[in-house]
């Protein structure tokens, strides 16, 4: 099973703190961003790491995160040379995967509950995708879950009038069909290759399920969020897990 942190875009919506640094190197509590996501993989038993990001910063990110050898893991960098999406950063990752499972997470998902129960579900599947959801107060800031009785029949970017209150979270568990279907995609009305078509695609295929989150969960891609976040994680304590070889 690898690992993905997707760590690229401009992170315009904090600027100007994003003028000097990558958005995921920014502190949330008492580490850095994208230390979050690297200890949750960690956590679900996932060491080998591609860690996705712009060219920008890219000798920020290498610096702060080197080999891996200091946190107990293995890093691999890819470049994303242009703002392509998502999917197009994933995409990147196709040599890096192989033929085996992957766990993406986006980089500024800051949350405290365990995903290793739910990598281990994914282990057990034939194939096929699994994302997690979270009941959210402001679902039209993200990618929305439609259902119909217990399936996700569809999940729609942004909308304006939302069909329920669970947000697909940054975390998305693949295999390593997901290359297929991100080659199948056409950029989106913002010139982007979108994460929710690679999801709509497993939709249509019949093949992606689903976990909920039942504790705390947010972003922090905008100042509000990267607040919320602050203030969630102040007391979280990562040194045990990040210092376990």
């Amino acid at each position: 099973m690898k690992g993905i942190i997707l760590a690229g875009g401009t992170g315009s919506r904090l600027y100007p703190l994003t003028k000097v640094t990558n958005k995921h190197l920014l502190p949330i509590g008492r580490y850095p961003m994208i230390y979050y996501p690297v200890s949750k993989l960690k956590e679900a038993g996932i060491r080998e790491i591609a860690v996705i990001t712009g060219k920008e910063h890219m000798g920020a990110v290498v610096n702060l995160l080197g080999s891996g050898y200091d946190l107990g893991a293995e890093f691999t960098y890819r470049i994303q040379d242009r703002p392509g999406g998502i999917a197009q950063a994933l995409g990147l990752c196709r040599n890096f995967v192989g033929n085996d499972k992957c766990v993406v997470i986006l980089g500024d998902n800051i949350f405290n509950e365990s995903i290793a129960y739910f990598v281990e579900k994914f282990k057990s599947q034939d194939c096929g995708a699994r994302i997690i959801i979270h009941e959210v107060k402001d679902p039209q800031r993200f990618g929305v879950a439609e259902f119909n009785k217990d399936r996700i029949v569809s999940i729609e970017e942004k909308p304006k009038f939302p069909k329920s209150n669970f947000c697909v979270t940054g975390i998305y568990m693949y295999d390593s069909w997901v290359f297929e279907a991100v080659n199948t995609l056409k950029p989106s009305g913002r010139g982007e290759l979108e994460i929710t078509d690679v999801n709509n695609w497993y939709i249509k295929n019949s093949c992606l399920y689903y976990d909920v989150f039942k504790d705390w969960w947010t972003d922090a891609g905008t100042f509000d969020s990267l607040r919320t976040a602050s203030e969630l994680a102040k007391d979280m304590n990562l040194a045990d897990i990040l210092n376990r070889n």
